[in-house]
């Protein structure tokens, strides 16, 4: 059995401060480290639970199928800070037939983001002897 002690997603940005100022800027997550120096240095963003590392550099944005799925408290509120920073929703938040309200957003390389409220009354929140 192996014994996870942390995880983290790494992504290798095609403009690496161009998707800085998305994640640092735009969406405000706070940074938990930097390593190394210049353009292709690498920026760990706290995520909830776990950790977004942008480092180097990549020829091409990562494969179509990547995404991100982001739990937040109120999507709507989320929604209405990310349009007055300049970020571009795919899709604005509604609920879906599962129950989480869902909002869909891109960074500058096409990686879909889905910002995610998990209401009161959904059954994720439900725990039996609790």
């Amino acid at each position: 059995m192996v014994h996870v002690l942390s995880g983290r997603t790494l992504l290798h940005p095609t403009d690496p401060e161009r998707s800085r100022a998305f994640y640092g800027d735009a969406l405000g997550l706070a940074v938990y480290r930097e390593f190394g120096t210049g353009p292709e240095r690498g920026t760990v963003y706290f995520l909830g639970g776990g950790f977004l590392e942008l480092s180097g550099r990549a020829e091409a944005p990562p494969a179509p199928g990547l995404q991100l799925w982001l739990q937040v408290a109120d999507v709507r509120a989320a929604h209405d800070e990310l349009l007055c920073n300049g970020v571009e929703v795919l899709r604005p938040p509604q609920r879906e037939p599962w129950g989480l309200v869902e909002m869909w957003i891109a960074d500058p390389d096409g990686v879909r983001i889905v910002l995610v409220e998990v209401p009161p009354d959904h059954p994720i929140r439900y725990r039996p002897g609790i």
